[in-house]
């Protein structure tokens, strides 16, 4: 990728890592500042902070690139991104690996400032970045494998706190998961039709007419998972009421969503209020016991 071409292509790699659409960013920005604050009791050290945070916005956009890659031959089918990047041509295959490297490259230089124990599960979060985008070719359930990528960062940061993966994190884990399920269905279902005529399988052609009932059903798995981890991290009560904000949040994306089609794009992009409440909850709880 010469000097040139970067500059020529600027604001298409800028598409292609979805930076002018954080919505992704920001869905796991907040779980991982959740178990950051959860397994700092409190605010957590600024270099772990800054370096977490930063590591959420390369690989997310590392993901996103992949993601377009493993998806060029079949975006052009689909409405909704026909006008990618990688789908209209206006960025090579080339080029998108390249932008991929460079932005591990640069998420991997973040490791230095971390234990050789979150190095490690480093490793993890690149497997899972890297074979999501093609889980979409061989099972009904990428969002799975999606789920467990946006949670992996969980783990991580219980790790470069406390050494050690306490069963609070892995409840804390399920519930990121079955979370991400659950609106990453909602976002399904926005190309299901499309996805039917080109191949594509995702849990919204698996859960058929069945989709909005169980997305409903996995965020109060969701939500009772995040009661029991409040009550084992003893979170003060405006935790509780920031879990109730969330059910709020879930019964209204529950109705614009049964709605209209468009409904489930915007149910999808609402959960970033959820993530915000959760981590509002969390976040007051130590301070005030504090």
């Amino acid at each position: 990728m010469s000097p040139a071409l970067s500059w020529r292509n600027r604001w298409h790699y800028l598409q292609l890592m979805r930076l002018e659409k954080p919505i992704g960013t920001y869905l796991l920005l907040w779980p991982t500042w959740w178990a950051l604050w959860l397994a700092a009791e409190g605010v957590p050290p600024l270099h772990l902070l800054l370096v977490f945070s930063a590591g959420v916005v390369l690989m997310r956009a590392a993901g996103c690139v992949i993601n377009d890659y493993a998806d060029r031959h079949w975006d052009g089918a689909v409405d909704r991104t026909k006008l990618r990047p990688l789908a209209s041509g206006a960025v090579s295959g080339a080029e998108a690996l390249q932008l991929f490297v460079l932005l591990l490259a640069l998420s991997a230089s973040l490791l230095v400032f971390l234990n050789w124990q979150t190095v490690l599960l480093s490793l993890v979060a690149v497997l899972l970045a890297a074979v999501y985008p093609f889980m979409k070719r061989y099972t009904h359930l990428p969002q799975v494998v999606l789920g467990a990528a946006f949670s992996w960062g969980m783990p991580m940061a219980f790790m470069a706190v406390q050494l050690q993966l306490p069963p609070l994190l892995w409840l804390l884990y399920l519930a990121n998961l079955l979370w991400t399920v659950a609106y990453d269905t909602y976002y399904a279902l926005v190309d299901r039709p499309d996805d039917v005529k080109v191949g594509i399988k995702s849990t919204a052609i698996l859960f058929g007419r069945y989709a909005l009932p169980i997305i409903a059903l996995l965020q109060l798995c969701t939500l009772l998972l995040l009661t029991v981890v409040g009550y084992l991290a003893q979170l003060h009560w405006v935790y509780y009421l920031s879990l109730f904000g969330a059910a709020g949040c879930f019964l209204y994306q529950y109705r614009i969503a049964r709605a209209s089609h468009q409904g489930c794009f915007t149910a999808f992009l609402h959960n970033h209020y959820v993530g915000m409440l959760v981590f509002a909850g969390i976040a007051l709880s130590y301070l005030l016991q504090g």
